[in-house]
């Protein structure tokens, strides 16, 4: 049986990692993705021999698209699929002399590069695959990346799965100029996949989402204490503040689904799984990972789960799952010491929670003395189409709750 290997999400192809006639299991990455946040990686949806590839390198493909498809082996059981050059297995497919393999290219297809220098790349929005590298064996490094002027940009071609046009960005103002730009004692820099995406995703949400915000203060000194005898009791995996607070606003939202819900213009669309974004600062920018059904994940579970997705954020080896599905968002910058902020809403997201830090602050105690206490803040940016102040208040109640007995935790 054949299976199409699709995107979730449009981005350029950066590299394949497997060629024609290779065999594959399923989850092994067959390619990355420069998606607008990020790198990921595309997997293999089921065992078999990678039997096509529809897609070339440095191809600007839409969600949807069929880039490969997986299927039975050609060769008989007792004749393992060999690579193309023994088993005659057809040729990556063609590419412009730009997209050519060329040196730091391995037989896989991975281009060799630093960490230093994938990360400069992305940051400067270069494709890595034309940068010539000067290191050992053709390896593209730091200086490479500094030293690389871009040609003029060319047409790239489109795929799109059904051959539907595409939808125009609405016309929000999405590129403001603010008079001349200046070119003495600056520094140019051009603005970055990234950077631009958040730009663009912000200004949409600013303009067309009515948010309101409700801030209230929780006593986390029971969180922590009950924090820090979890992990007395583990073994290499710790669990972090944030993750507690997830859990936490997944289970009040189990109270409150109407802010589990999209809007869609004329429909709301309630989800029935609660998946939480969890905002991370990478370079260059921020990215949001999804612990999906966080509210089902014990919280080892969930701790080792948003590790891991961190991680690959941060090396820029995300998965397609890591980054879609998200219902909810939560956005943490307590370990920034900040004492209070608001978020801006993911549309078509109803709601997210933003989390400062916890402080020791002045109390009055339940006797009416005066003594200190560890205190957190946070802010629920709302869509006021969506919900109304009442609910957005009951769901912080709600969080509170848990927050402040956080056996209901575990």
């Amino acid at each position: 049986m054949t299976q199409e290997v699709k995107l979730s999400m449009d981005g350029m192809l950066l590299n394949w990692l497997k060629r024609e006639g290779e065999a594959v299991r399923a989850g092994e990455v067959l390619a990355e993705i420069e998606a607008d946040k990020a790198t990921v990686e595309v997997v293999s949806p089921a065992d078999g021999v990678l039997i096509a590839l529809r897609a070339t390198i440095g191809d600007t493909l839409k969600e949807g698209a069929v880039i490969a498809l997986v299927g039975e082996p050609v060769a008989t059981s007792a004749s393992p699929a060999l690579p193309p050059a023994a088993a005659g297995a057809a040729p990556l497919p063609a590419a412009a002399p730009s997209q050519l393999p060329i040196a730091n290219t391995t037989p896989e297809g991975r281009i060799k590069a630093s960490p230093l220098a994938r990360r400069l790349a992305d940051e400067k929005g270069l494709t890595l695959a034309a940068i010539p590298g000067t290191g050992p064996g053709g390896r593209i490094v730091k200086a490479d990346v500094e030293a690389y002027v871009p040609p003029a940009p060319a047409a790239k071609p489109i795929h799109v799965a059904d051959e539907a046009p595409p939808t125009p960005a609405p016309a929000l103002g999405l590129r403001q100029t603010y008079g001349k730009v200046p070119q003495e004692d600056v520094e140019i820099i051009e603005l970055t996949r990234m950077r631009r995406a958040i730009a663009e995703n912000t200004i949409v949400s600013k303009q067309m989402t009515p948010h309101f915000y409700i801030t209230v203060e929780m006593d986390v000194a029971p969180l922590l204490a009950l924090r820090e005898q979890i992990n007395a009791q583990l073994d290499g995996i710790k669990v972090t503040v944030n993750d507690m607070v997830v859990r936490a606003a997944a289970l009040a939202l189990r109270q409150f689904p109407n802010l589990n819900t999209h809007y869609y213009g004329d429909k709301l669309v309630r989800h029935q799984r609660i998946n939480i974004g969890i905002a991370v600062a990478v370079p260059g920018g921020l990215l949001n990972v999804v612990a999906h059904d966080a509210d089902q994940l014990s919280l080892t579970a969930l701790a080792q789960k948003t590790k891991a997705m961190i991680a690959r954020a941060r090396d820029n080896k995300l998965k397609l799952d890591d980054l879609r599905g998200s219902t909810f968002t939560v956005s943490n910058l307590g370990p920034y010491d900040v004492e209070h902020f608001s978020a801006v809403i993911n549309p078509p997201e109803a709601a997210i929670l933003a989390v400062s830090s916890a402080r020791k602050v002045p109390v009055v105690l339940p006797d009416g003395t005066l003594g200190v206490g560890t205190r957190m803040k946070a802010t629920l940016s709302v869509d006021h189409r969506v919900s109304d102040g009442a609910e957005g208040a009951q769901y912080m109640q709600a969080l509170r709750l848990i927050i402040e007995n956080p056996l209901r935790l575990v």
